[in-house]
């Protein structure tokens, strides 16, 4: 599935996929999520480095291996993951490979027929039978998991609950308010549900998602259209703001209601991804008066090696409801009418099946 120019459909066309180099290993796709992350490659808001291989919330099996592969071995049951760590960089050498600034990827390229290079979407390129990616970016994890649910580790569910639990450090007993329901919040609300978590506020301006939250765990919500959503969070939490706010939306004006309806001393975690074009002013004096902590959750500052294999054991055994997040299976000539269909707000995960 190639996005070959700014805002043009997608297509589906033959890719040619070299056999696996030096650290390297090529994935057979048993299911990949459509993420908005490949929307925003498809309208050139990550670059311009045209034609894109779409596609990268995956699971599959590794089919071959190159030189020098120890970890992973033909037949594993494999998450794909864009964060292979270095374990060189600085983050890696002080003991934060979550952070690593040095990620691989394949070296090798995958290409159409007649050569020319094609850009894997955050280094996986998986809408496709076959990928070729770097050996660390697969994860291995239990071969009795639904790959269509694993898979959403990948990427969105995985940013969500990292940005809960990695990043923003909820604890039992703690209040959290997450702003926007798609994916990556409600992986923030399974978060903060795992974590002990005893008020989970699910905040967006849509009902259908608020109801999605609810069977996620949340234990409140609030719709925002014509509600101030600072004064709702103080009232379900004593008049004081939430112990930890998520802002799942990545918008200027959602992230100053973050920042509000947050308890003195407490955390803001962004984890919505913004536009280049995007500023937000904030009085200095708040900032300052207000204390705690201001993040930003890259991946929702995850280690694949020890987050995918623990949730995904917790999703066998029915503690994690992975499944819930799959809103419907589709084939890999379906993704263009599922881009459309985000923007209605009515699927939390197109899933390609392979």
């Amino acid at each position: 599935m190639v996005s070959r120019a700014k805002g043009a459909p997608v297509e589906v066309t033959t890719v040619v996929v070299p056999d696996p180099g030096p650290g390297e290993a090529v994935v057979r796709i048993q299911a990949c999520g459509v993420c908005h992350t490949d929307l925003h490659y498809r309208e050139g808001g990550i670059n311009d480095e045209y034609p894109f291989l779409l596609g990268h919330e995956a699971a599959g099996i590794v089919e071959t291996v190159g030189d020098g592969v120890t970890d992973v071995a033909p037949g594993d049951f494999v998450v794909l993951n864009w964060r292979a760590v270095c374990g060189d960089c600085r983050a890696c050498r002080k003991g934060r490979p979550w952070y690593c600034f040095n990620t691989h990827n394949a070296t090798q390229k995958m290409t159409l027929t007649d050569g020319t290079e094609l850009t894997p979407a955050l280094g996986i390129g998986a809408f496709v039978e076959k990928t070729l990616v770097h050996a660390g970016q697969c994860t291995k994890v239990d071969p009795a998991a639904r790959p269509a649910a694993v898979g959403l580790l990948g990427c969105g569910v995985m940013a969500g609950i990292g940005a809960a639990i990695n990043t923003g450090g909820v604890t039992r007993g703690d209040s959290v308010a997450v702003i926007g329901c798609g994916g990556v919040g409600d992986g923030a609300v399974v978060g903060a549900a795992l974590a002990g978590a005893t008020t989970i506020i699910a905040i967006d301006t849509d009902d259908r998602k608020l109801e999605w939250a609810r069977r996620f765990g949340a234990t409140h919500t609030i719709n925002a259209r014509g509600t101030d959503v600072v004064a709702a969070v103080q009232e379900l939490t004593g008049g004081h703001g939430a112990d930890v706010v998520v802002e799942a939306v990545g918008r200027p004006e959602t992230y100053k209601q973050a920042f509000y309806a947050r308890d003195l001393a407490g955390t803001v975690v962004l984890v919505g991804v913004p536009t280049p074009e995007m500023t937000i002013e904030l009085p200095l004096l708040d900032v300052f008066g207000r204390g705690g902590a201001l993040k930003s959750s890259w991946y929702g500052d995850c280690l694949p090696t020890r987050d995918f294999p623990m949730l995904t054991e917790l999703y066998l055994q029915g503690r994690v409801d992975l499944d819930a997040f799959v809103t419907e299976e589709i084939a890999l000539d379906d993704v263009e009418a599922a881009f459309d269909r985000m923007h209605t707000g009515g699927v939390l995960r197109s899933v390609v099946i392979f």
